[in-house]
């Protein structure tokens, strides 16, 4: 494997056209895309369902299709970006997704609703973290770690910048009015900067001097591969069931509802900086040996909720650090077939990996909800999710190659 990086097939270096755009224009169109399409739902779902007389259930419902749909539909998008390249794939998202939006503000029932989400989900996979990670990791090559980071940097700006805009639209207009103006934001800022930013030639994939890196069909069915998508969807339902939980369970310890939202937001934060840190982790360690390490940490600040209860300024601070663990997680996944199997195949084995893991995290919210009751409230439902982390730290120990799980053994 040491040859093979040097050689460049592993980090798929070589001659290629850096559009110098394209790095700007992605960290635009991730801030637009994620702050639209995802996070407006949650801010205007309380006056849809007010307006509408729909309930809370089928309304979030109708959003968790859109993330099974983007899991499912991520799979066919990633062997197109293999081959042709990010410009055509998140133009033609972006399209989707100004249709779709509009689609859910003119929505005159619920199945149109429902159908109107369906097709966001094909949206999101086009345009969101997926393909522009792919698009990044065959122009940076050797330097992806640095444009990654500077995307989900931004990325993770989305919330922290459309929340609060689409909260303040909603509270002069009504939330079919807000989502067209959304949508007519989103188009001016991601048709066009998907179209003339990422315009660069498609540099070939690279090609290894032998036969050590094998089709992405052999890797996808190898036990590493099997074993990282099993640590990944676990890592994802736990993080995101306690993303979702995190607010009841601070107002069950006593917390008002503005502090609770206070510190799911200094959570948030705490993700943008644990991202900054990433390239020094990943310099510092092997592969196998930092999944484990994030996995078991995020399952440490999710043990942690579980057993303290005060003060407030300590469970924020635990917020904190989990948001940071959660940081890395993100850019750990972007790099997990690279620092592995090479990028030749990365638009594909990346959407195969992020595909149980989207189903896992559009499942969690219910899944932890249904929960928490049996469990005796949310300080169980936390304990049961660090559980569920342990087996992802296990699981990501398992990537391990055979001879090195062989000398761990016998040591």
């Amino acid at each position: 494997m040491t040859d093979l990086r040097a050689s460049g097939a592993v980090t798929g270096t070589g001659d290629r056209s850096q559009p110098r755009a394209a790095l700007p224009a992605l960290c635009a169109t991730q801030i637009t895309s994620w702050g639209i399409v995802y996070y407006a739902f949650p801010v205007l779902n309380p006056q849809i369902t007010a307006s509408t007389g729909w309930s809370t259930t089928a309304a979030t419902a109708a959003f968790s299709g859109a993330l099974l749909v983007s899991a499912a539909t991520g799979i066919p998008v990633g062997r197109i970006l293999d081959r042709r390249g990010p410009r055509a794939v998140m133009t033609t998202g972006s399209v989707l997704g100004v249709t779709a939006v509009l689609a859910v503000a003119h929505a005159p029932n619920l199945i149109t609703f429902s159908a109107a989400w369906l097709l966001a989900g094909v949206a999101m996979a086009a345009t969101f973290y997926q393909p522009a990670f792919a698009a990044l990791t065959r122009w940076w090559g050797e330097d992806r770690v640095r444009a990654l980071t500077i995307v989900t940097l931004a990325g993770g700006l989305a919330s922290t910048v459309f929340a609060p805009l689409t909260a303040a639209l909603a509270e002069h207009l009504n939330w079919r009015t807000t989502y067209a103006i959304l949508a007519a934001f989103l188009a001016l800022v991601t048709i066009p900067a998907h179209a003339l930013a990422l315009r660069g030639p498609w540099p070939p994939a690279p090609s290894p001097p032998s036969q050590q890196v094998t089709s992405s069909g052999s890797v996808a069915r190898s036990r590493p591969f099997l074993m990282l998508a099993a640590a990944l969807t676990l890592n994802s339902f736990a993080m995101y069931a306690v993303v979702i939980a995190l607010v009841p369970l601070l107002l069950a310890r006593g917390a008002s509802p503005t502090a609770a939202a206070w510190a799911l937001g200094l959570g948030g934060a705490g993700q943008t900086v644990g991202r900054t840190l990433y390239g020094s982790l990943a310099s510092r360690t092997g592969v196998t040996t930092r999944t484990v390490i994030l996995i078991t940490l995020g399952g440490a600040t999710t043990a942690a909720f579980a057993v303290v209860s005060g003060p407030f300024p300590l469970l924020v601070g635990i917020a904190i650090m989990a948001g940071m663990v959660r940081g890395n997680l993100t850019l750990l996944q972007a790099t997990a077939v690279t620092d592995r199997w090479g990028a030749a195949h990365y638009g594909r084995l990346s959407g195969l990996l992020a595909a149980p893991a989207t189903i896992a995290s559009s499942l969690a919210p219910f899944a932890g909800a249904a929960l928490a009751r049996p469990l005796g409230g949310y300080p169980g439902l936390f304990t049961l999710l660090a559980l569920v982390s342990t087996l992802g730290a296990f699981a990501a120990f398992a990537t391990m190659p055979r001879h090195k799980l062989q000398l761990v053994a016998d040591r």
